[in-house]
């Protein structure tokens, strides 16, 4: 795959042109797939407890990991007790493994180690979702919320959730590799909630990220954003230009290193010439405590969306 795919993706161009008949077939398997679940020829597992599932039609980089724990939270607020199975992308765990915040992101995978330093409830990373959500159950969980599982159908869920970036939206409408669909654009308008990342479109709740301070990396000081004049902005996540434009918007000069999402760093990844700080996502900071120094630091940010959603949410699954 191109090193920056979106660039071709934005538009019907000759590369999506020569792979349209590949993209075709992927979205037609994926369809057909799940037709086959929703017909019974291929069985889904019901857990004994409400499943609500957030995932993605397009590729990532939508802020679907903070909306995740924004609505882990705001399920621990009605006094259920959430818990959260991803596979763990990135890892190199093949078990059910029960995430902790020292937990090496090489073995369960960088975002559920992000995951389970700030969520109100246990988190699972488990390549078998149902075996997954099956021990969140068994932990005393009464609500599983599969993360990134929209297209994991062997999972059964009772409300579906999809992320979308704003901006991007469905880039040229076709599916992977000529286009970032999963799967095809009819899919969005049929999810239950639909949330997007800035401007949202009708039917569609809007999310905003707000992260104002950067932290230091593997230590527990802050600063402002405004303190930083010029540094190194390093993101490996799906649309790091976002986190670079969230840093100039608060007056930083930002020299970019864009990587691949899900980049096992290096040290010398973020040795740099010029001796300016180094600023980073936070999915990319669990990923460099074990080489921490002076100067590196990370952004925390948190979603924002209305609480009307949160209880939308709760009444669908639970009733009034």
């Amino acid at each position: 795959m191109l090193k920056d795919p979106w660039r071709h993706w934005a538009a019907k161009g000759t590369w999506s042109r020569v792979l349209w008949p590949v993209g075709a077939l992927y979205c037609g398997i994926a369809t057909l797939r799940r037709r086959l679940y929703a017909a019974g020829v291929l069985r889904a597992y019901t857990l004994s407890v409400p499943v609500v599932v957030v995932g993605n039609v397009t590729v990532g980089g939508t802020g679907k990991t903070p909306f995740v724990l924004w609505l882990c939270a705001k399920l621990a607020a009605e006094g259920r007790r959430p818990g959260i199975v991803l596979r763990g992308y990135g890892g190199r765990n093949r078990c059910v493994l029960r995430v902790e915040s020292t937990t090496d992101p090489g073995l369960a995978g960088d975002e559920a180690v992000l995951l389970a330093r700030h969520a109100q409830g246990p988190v699972v990373a488990s390549r078998d979702r149902v075996a997954g959500a099956q021990a969140l159950v068994a932990l005393g969980c009464d609500v599983v919320i599969a993360d990134d599982g929209l297209q994991h159908y062997r999972l059964a869920r009772t409300v579906e959730i999809g992320v979308l970036d704003g901006a991007r939206r469905f880039g040229n409408g076709l599916c992977l590799p000529a286009g970032p669909l999963r799967e095809r654009e009819a899919r969005w308008q049929e999810l239950e909630f639909r949330v997007t990342q800035g401007r949202a479109g009708v039917g569609e709740w809007s999310m905003g990220l707000e992260g104002q301070l950067a932290q230091a990396v593997g230590g527990d000081a802050g600063v402002p954003l405004t303190a930083f004049k010029r540094v190194h902005a390093v993101a490996g996540i799906g649309h790091p230009q976002r986190f670079f434009r969230a840093l100039e918007r608060f007056g930083v000069e930002v020299i970019p290193h864009p990587f691949a999402d899900h980049h096992r760093y290096a040290e010398k990844d973020l040795m740099f010439a010029s001796p300016e700080p180094v600023v980073m996502t936070e999915k990319d900071a669990v990923k460099c405590e074990r080489f921490a120094r002076p100067g590196l630091w990370y952004v925390p940010v948190r979603a924002a969306l209305d609480d009307e959603l949160a209880r939308c949410i709760v009444s669908r699954l639970w009733g009034p």
